[in-house]
């Protein structure tokens, strides 16, 4: 009986994403029809003239989640190196629900966090770049390091944890230092759970809406000719959810075309949070995870 349930929600979740992705395909139709490949990459977007050009936003989702993760990656592991490895029992349980904690903190509180405190920071770090404001790509990018921070902490944790302790007294027997058993023994056999924790995070990072609206700028069709330039990064930009967070959705829904193009964007945001979301989970589920 519990297979049976367990078969039975597996598929119904299966079936609405399969259900999500027809409907945004389907509403999306008339612009695939109208840009073709253009949607992704062109660089400009003017509703009112019916021209939609995505690469800005995909940009802007895909610089704020890697600084994010450039950011968090390495604290994030050092602190689950820190818990699995040195921390006592009891200690590591409270300082994991203390962490688990943050992810629980709505990302409006975030967002505002960084309006009041990270945004201003971040104008006065750069000043001498000549922003025009603490609205930028950056600064997206660093409130989102701290969002994503506890889903890189928790999951490093787990896989470092699934490392059997035999192994480490095994190595400690043999005159490795803690450290030296941490490098050779721990980490690499924990090396897919902890690039699954990277990508479940890079999936978290992706999706943010709220937090990133409310400092990233919203600037449409920026879209720098370079990707890695530094400089662009101290520039407001658009993500792809802070375009769909915003009122051009409402306006959007009289227009058939124009709703075509915003669907299009959650049809582009669904596809690439699934798939690295699924490859998270493929990735931390093998043999040696």
């Amino acid at each position: 009986m519990t297979r049976a349930v367990s078969w039975f929600f597996s598929l119904l979740t299966l079936a609405t994403f399969g259900l999500l992705i027809a409907i945004f395909a389907w509403q999306s139709g008339p612009v695939w029809r109208a840009e073709g490949t253009a949607y992704l990459t062109g660089a400009k977007w003017f509703f009112r003239q019916h021209d939609f050009g995505a690469r800005p936003m995909i940009y802007g989702s895909l610089a704020v989640s890697v600084i994010a993760l450039a950011l968090a990656a390495p604290v994030g592991f050092g602190a689950a190196i820190f818990t699995a490895e040195y921390l006592p029992r009891r200690p590591r349980i409270a300082v994991k629900v203390l962490i688990e904690l943050l992810a629980g903190v709505p990302s409006v509180v975030y967002g505002l966090l960084g309006i009041l405190l990270l945004r201003d920071w971040i104008y006065t770090l750069f000043a001498r770049f000549d922003p025009l404001s603490g609205d930028t790509l950056l600064t997206a990018g660093v409130l989102l390091a701290v969002m994503v921070l506890p889903t890189i902490v928790t999951f490093s944790d787990d896989a470092l944890r699934t490392v059997p302790a035999a192994q480490r007294r095994a190595a400690r027997s043999l005159g490795l230092t803690r450290a030296e058993t941490i490098l050779t023994i721990a980490l690499p056999q924990a090396a897919r759970g902890l690039g699954a924790a990277l990508l479940l995070a890079f999936g978290r990072a992706l999706g943010e809406t709220i937090a990133v609206f409310l400092v990233v700028g919203r600037r449409d069709n920026f879209a720098p000719a370079n990707w890695l330039a530094p400089r662009a990064l101290l520039e407001a930009g658009q993500t792809i959810t802070s375009k769909l967070g915003s009122s051009e959705t409402n306006i959007a829904y009289g227009d058939p075309r124009h709703w075509a193009a915003i669907t299009g964007l959650a049809l582009v945001l669904l596809a690439i949070t699934g798939g690295v979301t699924v490859l998270g989970t493929i990735f931390g589920r093998k043999a040696d995870a």
